[in-house]
C-alpha cells in the first residue's frame, strides 16, 4: 500500500508540472549575455570507471562526452525527438553514399583545435578509428567491423591498419570510408562517443583516469574516481555549429561522487547540488513530487532493465532454467520497487515500446498475449524440476545502490522459491558493469540496464546478443549473457541488409528476432523505466534529449 500511495502522490504532482526554466525564444547570444558563467554542481553515488570515450559505455559519462568530444557527425543538441537528428560536426556536411552505399567522402572543417592547442587534421581522424580497435573498444566488433580491414584489426588489434578502409587526403582535407557492405546505420555509429576524434598521438591503450584532449566547449581538468570529475572551458573552442556543438553556459561543471541517493536528494533540495544522476529512492518520490514539483522532470526512455543469465555457466546453461526465471519474476513487484507505474512499466521484450521493430508480445506470463499479466510460479517450478538443477547455489550480482539492492533481494527470493540456494552480492557501481562483463569473474546472473545508443533495433539485439559482442576474459564484453547463436546472427545480418532498401520490412524482421531470442531466454526483461531528473531551484534551461538525455552544458545556474 505504501508503494501505491507514493506512486499516486507522485503522479498527481507530476501531472501539474510545467516547463519552468526552459529557454525562451531569445537568441543564443542574448541568453549567453544573461546566463553565461557560474559552476554547475552534479552528483552521483559513484563514478563509472574509465574516462576514455572510446572505451566507456555508460549513460553517466556519455552525457558528459557530448560537451567534450566531437565526431565527424553527431546527434543534434536538441530537445526530445529533435535530439535523434544527425547533423554534421567536425565534417562540413553529411555526405551522400557512393559506390552503392559502400563509400563516403567527408570534408573536414578547417581551424578546429583540440583543447591542447593542436589543430584537428585528417590524420587524427584515421588514428582515432584505428585506436578503437587497439584499445579493444566494446563496439569495435559491432559498430565498426564493416570498415574494410576491420576483420584483421579484430583478430590482431596490435597490428591494426585501416589504410584500405579509411583513406585520408591532407591536401584536400578529406576522409574516405570504404565499407565491406552498405550500412544503413553508418552515420548513427559515427555520431556516438566511441567514434570521437582524438589527437593522433593519443595512447593506444585505455587511459583510465587521465583525460584525453577534445574539441568541445569543455575539457576534463581532473578525474579522481572516488571523489570528483572537474570540467572547465576549453580555451581553444570557437563555436562552429550551434546544432552540433553549441557553446556552454556554465564556466565549470563539477561532478562529485560518493553520496547515497538519499543524501543526494537532500543536497539538491538544499541547493548544495544542481542535479543528481541517480534516480531518487522510492521513499522520497512523494516528497519531491509535492514539495518540489517544479524542480522535477520526468521523461520517457527507450531503455529496459534486465537480468542477464550466463548461458555458459550452471544452472543457466540450461534453457529451461532461463525460461523458468522469466516465468517466475513478478514484473509488477519490480515496477513498484522502482517507484510505481508512473515511473516504469513491465517489459516482456528486449526492444522497448515505441522503438523501431517493437511488437507487443508476452510469452512468459500466466495469460500469454500482448502484455504481461502475472507470474506463473507453477510453470517455473515445473521447468526447474525438469532441468534437474534444483538446489544449486546462485549468486545475483547488482550495483550497490538502493533500488538495485532491493531488486537483487527480490530476485534472490524468487530464485529461492523456485528451488535454488540464492544469495545477492552488491558491487560498487564504478566497477559492477565491467565486472559482470568479464567471464573470468564467473558471474551467473546479474542485473543490468540498457539505453539506446541510437534509434535502431540492432542497437539492442545485435549489440547485446550477437557473437561479435562476446569477448571472453574482457571487461568490454557487452554480451553479458555470453549468448552466441549463428542462426540468430544470420537473421540479424539479414535484417540489417533489408534495412538498406526497406526499413519497414526490416523492422518486421527485427520483431521476429526479438521473439526468437526470447525463446532462447538469455535474459529476462524486467521493466521499461522513465527518467526522473531532480534539479536545484537555481538551475534553468533543463534540456532533455531522447538521444543524450540531460544536456549539462545547456543548463544555466547564473
Amino acid at each position: 500500500m505504501r508503494n501505491l500511495t507514493r506512486t499516486v502522490a507522485m503522479g498527481l504532482a507530476l501531472a501539474a508540472l510545467g516547463l519552468a526554466g526552459t529557454a525562451s525564444a531569445a537568441t543564443q547570444a542574448e541568453l549567453m549575455k544573461l546566463h553565461r558563467g557560474g559552476t554547475l554542481e552534479l552528483i552521483s553515488s559513484s563514478s563509472e570507471g574509465t574516462i576514455d570515450p572510446q572505451v566507456n559505455y555508460t549513460a553517466e559519462y556519455w552525457q558528459l562526452y557530448q560537451g567534450v568530444y566531437d565526431g565527424l557527425v553527431t546527434f543534434a543538441k536538441g530537445e526530445g525527438a529533435d535530439g535523434n537528428k544527425i547533423v554534421p560536426d567536425l565534417a562540413t556536411e553529411s555526405p551522400a553514399a557512393e559506390d552503392g552505399g559502400k563509400t563516403y567522402v567527408f570534408h573536414l572543417r578547417k581551424g578546429i583545435k583540440f583543447s591542447n592547442g593542436q589543430e584537428v587534421t585528417v590524420n587524427d581522424v584515421y588514428a582515432s578509428f584505428v585506436r578503437i580497435f587497439k584499445v579493444k573498444g566494446p563496439t569495435a566488433g559491432t559498430f565498426y567491423n564493416g570498415i574494410v580491414g576491420a576483420d584483421a584489426c579484430l583478430q590482431n588489434p596490435d597490428t591494426c591498419s585501416l589504410k584500405d578502409g579509411i583513406v585520408v587526403d591532407p591536401k584536400a582535407d578529406t576522409v574516405t570510408f570504404h565499407l565491406t557492405a552498405p550500412d544503413p546505420e553508418f552515420f548513427d555509429k559515427l555520431a556516438v562517443p566511441h567514434a570521437s576524434i582524438l589527437p593522433a598521438d593519443s595512447p593506444m591503450t585505455d587511459v583510465g583516469t587521465k583525460p584525453l584532449p577534445g574539441t568541445g566547449p569543455y575539457m576534463f581538468k581532473s578525474y579522481a574516481p572516488n571523489q570528483e570529475l572537474i570540467m572547465v572551458r576549453n580555451p581553444n573552442f570557437k563555436q562552429w555549429s550551434e546544432a552540433a556543438q553549441p557553446d556552454g553556459f556554465p564556466d565549470e561543471i563539477d561532478y562529485k561522487f560518493g553520496l547515497t541517493t538519499d543524501a543526494s536528494v537532500t543536497a539538491v533540495e538544499n541547493g548544495q547540488a544542481d542535479w543528481m544522476f541517480d534516480s531518487p529512492p522510492t521513499d522520497r518520490l512523494s516528497e519531491i513530487g509535492t514539495k518540489y514539483a517544479s524542480q522535477v522532470h520526468v521523461s520517457p526512455l527507450t531503455a529496459f532493465y534486465y537480468l542477464a543469465m550466463n548461458v555458459n555457466l550452471a544452472p543457466f546453461d540450461n534453457q529451461k532454467v532461463r525460461q523458468a526465471v522469466n516465468y517466475a519474476i513478478d514484473r509488477n513487484a519490480l515496477v513498484n520497487l522502482f517507484g510505481g507505474k508512473v515511473l516504469a512499466q513491465p517489459a516482456c521484450t528486449i526492444l522497448p515500446p515505441g522503438f523501431p521493430g517493437y511488437e507487443a508480445h508476452c510469452d512468459y506470463t500466466k495469460d500469454p498475449g500482448t502484455k504481461w499479466t502475472a507470474p506463473d510460479l507453477a510453470k517455473a517450478k515445473e521447468l526447474v524440476k525438469e532441468s534437474g538443477t534444483a538446489g544449486q547455489k546462485v549468486t545475483v550480482i547488482v550495483e550497490d545502490k538502493a533500488v538495485d539492492r532491493n531488486i537483487g533481494t527480490y530476485v534472490q527470493s524468487v530464485l529461492n522459491e523456485i528451488g535454488y540456494d540464492a544469495s545477492v552480492k552488491a558491487i560498487s557501481a564504478n566497477i559492477q558493469f565491467t565486472y559482470i562483463q568479464n567471464t573470468n569473474n564467473k558471474v551467473q546472473i546479474s542485473l543490468s540496464d540498457w539505453y539506446q545508443d541510437y534509434p535502431a533495433a540492432s542497437d539492442f539485439l545485435n549489440v547485446l546478443l550477437s557473437c561479435a559482442s562476446f569477448h571472453p576474459g574482457s571487461d568490454s564484453s557487452i554480451n553479458i549473457s555470453g549468448f552466441c547463436d549463428k542462426k540468430v546472427d544470420a537473421d540479424m545480418a539479414q535484417a540489417m541488409s533489408t534495412a538498406i532498401t526497406d526499413p519497414a520490412a526490416a523492422n518486421k524482421e527485427w520483431a521476429k528476432i526479438d521473439q526468437e531470442v526470447m525463446v532462447a531466454a538469455p535474459m529476462a526483461p524486467l521493466f521499461n523505466p522513465k527518467r526522473v531528473d531532480f534539479v536545484s531551484k537555481r538551475l534553468g534551461n533543463f534540456v532533455f534529449s531522447n538521444q543524450n538525455q540531460f544536456i549539462p552544458e545547456l543548463a544555466w545556474v547564473k
